[in-house]
């Protein structure tokens, strides 16, 4: 039995791909077809079938020629192969016009499927998109309604198999979430009542409902999916000067068949066949197919490269400039970090027991929603210490906690709260030590002075490390830029293994700082999640943001790591270096070819067969070379 997640998943037809490609190889059957009756002397015959040849094999580019020549009142490469295609038959030579319309129908479905390829993974995205939701009426029944209808504060229920239709909150039930279409995790995810849904994730157990906080047109997975399309849509540098060459490039090659149609007959006495033969070759060998094939499909196959991997690019410009890159700036809370404080050490006076000290501190601290208070509450749980409960406490803001307890008062908070003096000398110094750290001491005093002291901070991401280490090894510097204090950042980046940080950045001064880099490095990345990121993103060369990050840093930056993993920063690097070489050699290949054929022709070593070959099959190479960057980098 098939399930509704399976239906979702069964891929798509596409007939377009599928069209050009049968109609390339039925025009090549009845080329064959032709030459062998040619052959038994049937000439009238022959002709008919290579006619037919050129009509199913020709149909889809002369189609697609013609319509961009009207739309934008300019020759293209596509209108080349057609004169050329109807100058060799114009002359005689019907077979080798059949076998250049053939190739160039086997080159076009080749360049349609890459195209397709590079799309998929917005089909991918638009069928987990579920269309209908079951909302939750006021009278407590249940109505299937199009999610698009659906208003912020809808109630909607969400049954096990399902998924989850819009962002929002879970207001009942307990289930597990596969949150793989967001974050790449196979891991399945448990959420309870208050915990963030997402749509597009898969409700795997239980039932739940479910409280809708943003319109559908402004979910996460819609954003991802805009963030896709706008990739693929717009163009890189390369491809946008290639495009803008392309048309004064086949100008200049009809000026130049038109001259060779008389100049070669006075100049060189060739007779008048000759001539116009090789103008017809001089056309096909001269068409820039394969220069226009050399960026385009290589763009694309190293855009859903990165997509399938994670990695967001919002246009094939972004891809191109990080391969230039010579450092990247991090901000830490959030990027370089998990964000979140937690206790690294708990440390008490002589005589006193632990657990029941800790047990008081947390019951104190449970009541206040501070990070940090709330870092030193899940720390006794995940601990197994019973909080105390129903202690009386007063907030001091900035400060700390008044709390009063059967043994009377105790304070908690930062050591001028506390007594700086008796937090210094606390454990002979213990807390300047941890401070050292980069570590936040919070002290707990009694009566008889400081009782205890929690140090707490905020770690590392698991794979921040390798990820500056493998940008190094790439000759990447790296820096970061963190509102932080001194020894904190001096932690951190010690910890991380950066080269260099500037601490107490205030959002305008990393903009300030980002200049300095640019104006040293010229090109200059800039990794960051928050709102106050935003502006540095906005700066830098190439904008990195956390896929957890904010809405602003999701918008402002050029690239989004899906899966908040700081490795794939250097395995775009990678992406885009490889895909400029691959252009590189692609658009090297495919002048040099072009150069060589033209020469040939003045010098009449090169037929049109051979020259057909030579141009199409040159063209049908640097569409395979680009179609490389599908597979993985190392």
């Amino acid at each position: 039995m098939t399930t509704h997640i399976e239906q979702e998943k069964q891929p798509t037809v596409n007939w377009t791909e599928h069209l050009e490609l049968i109609a390339a190889i039925l025009s090549g059957i009845l080329i064959v077809a032709a030459w062998l009756i040619g052959k038994g002397g049937t000439e009238t015959a022959s002709i008919i079938l290579y006619i037919i040849a050129f009509l199913i094999g020709g149909f889809a580019k002369a189609k697609e020629g013609v319509e961009e020549t009207i739309k934008n009142k300019e020759l293209n490469v596509e209108m080349l192969m057609i004169f050329a295609a109807l100058g060799s038959a114009i002359i005689g030579y019907w077979a080798e016009g059949a076998i250049l319309i053939f190739i160039f129908a086997i080159s076009g479905a080749l360049e349609t499927y890459t195209i397709n390829k590079s799309h998929k993974e917005i089909s991918a995205l638009m069928e987990l998109q579920p269309e209908e939701a079951w909302l939750i009426q006021d009278n407590g029944s249940e109505i299937k309604v199009p999610t698009a209808s659906l208003k912020v504060g809808s109630i909607l229920l969400v049954k096990p198999g399902e998924r989850i239709p819009v962002d929002g909150n879970v207001t009942y039930g307990a289930t597990s979430i596969d949150m793989s279409a967001i974050n790449g995790e196979s891991v399945p995810v448990t959420k309870e009542t208050g915990d963030e849904l997402f749509a597009g994730t898969v409700n795997l157990s239980g039932a739940i409902k479910m409280k809708m906080t943003k319109p559908s047109s402004e979910t996460l997975f819609q954003k991802i999916i805009t963030m896709v399309q706008s990739a693929k849509s717009e163009k890189s540098p390369s491809q946008q000067f290639i495009e803008k060459f392309e048309g004064t490039y086949v100008k200049i090659v009809i000026i130049t068949v038109f001259v060779m149609m008389f100049l070669p007959h006075f100049v060189f006495g060739w007779d008048w066949m000759t001539t116009i033969y090789r103008a017809i070759v001089l056309l096909v060998v001269a068409s820039p197919c394969a220069l226009v094939a050399s960026i385009m499909p290589a763009t694309l196959a190293a855009v859903s490269n990165g997509a399938k991997r994670g990695i967001l690019f919002k246009g094939g410009v972004h891809l191109e400039h990080l391969g230039s890159l010579k450092t990247v700036a991090f901000d830490k809370t959030g990027t370089l970090t998990n964000g979140k404080p937690v206790v690294t050490d708990f440390i008490v006076r002589e005589g006193v027991n632990v657990d029941e000290t800790l047990a008081i501190l947390a019951g104190i601290e449970s009541q206040s929603n501070h990070p940090l208070a709330v870092a030193i509450t899940n720390y006794a749980k995940n601990i197994g210490i019973t909080v105390k409960r129903n202690l009386q406490i007063e907030d001091v803001p900035g400060h700390g906690i008044r709390a009063f307890s059967d043994t009377g008062e105790l304070l908690v908070g930062n050591p001028r709260f506390v007594g700086k003096e008796l937090a210094e000398e606390f454990h002979q110094g213990i807390a300047l030590a941890l401070a050292d750290e980069g570590k936040t001491v919070v002290f707990m005093k009694d009566d008889q002075g400081i009782i205890a002291a929690a140090a707490l901070k905020d770690t590392l991401r698991d794979e921040a490390v390798q990820a500056i280490k493998e940008l190094k090894s790439a000759g990447i510097f790296t820096v970061m830029l963190t509102g932080d204090n001194e020894k904190t950042a001096a932690a951190i980046a010690k910890e991380a293994g950066i080269d260099s940080y500037v601490a107490e950045c205030l959002p305008e001064m990393k903009v300030v700082h980002l200049k300095k880099l640019l104006a040293e490095y010229k090109t200059v990345g800039m990794v960051g999640d928050g709102i106050n990121d935003a502006p540095a993103l906005a700066t830098a060369t190439s904008g990195f943001a956390m896929g957890e990050g904010t809405d602003v840093a999701l918008e402002t930056a050029d690239i989004v790591l899906m899966q908040n993993d700081l490795t794939r920063i250097s395995y775009a690097i990678k992406l885009s270096r490889k895909m400029q070489r691959i252009v590189k050699q692609n658009v090297f290949f495919s002048i040099t070819i072009i150069m060589v054929l033209i020469i040939s022709n003045f010098m009449q070593v090169v037929d049109l067969p051979l020259g057909v070959i030579g141009h199409e099959g040159s063209t049908i190479l640097v569409i395979l070379n680009g179609l490389r960057m599908l597979n993985r980098v190392n």
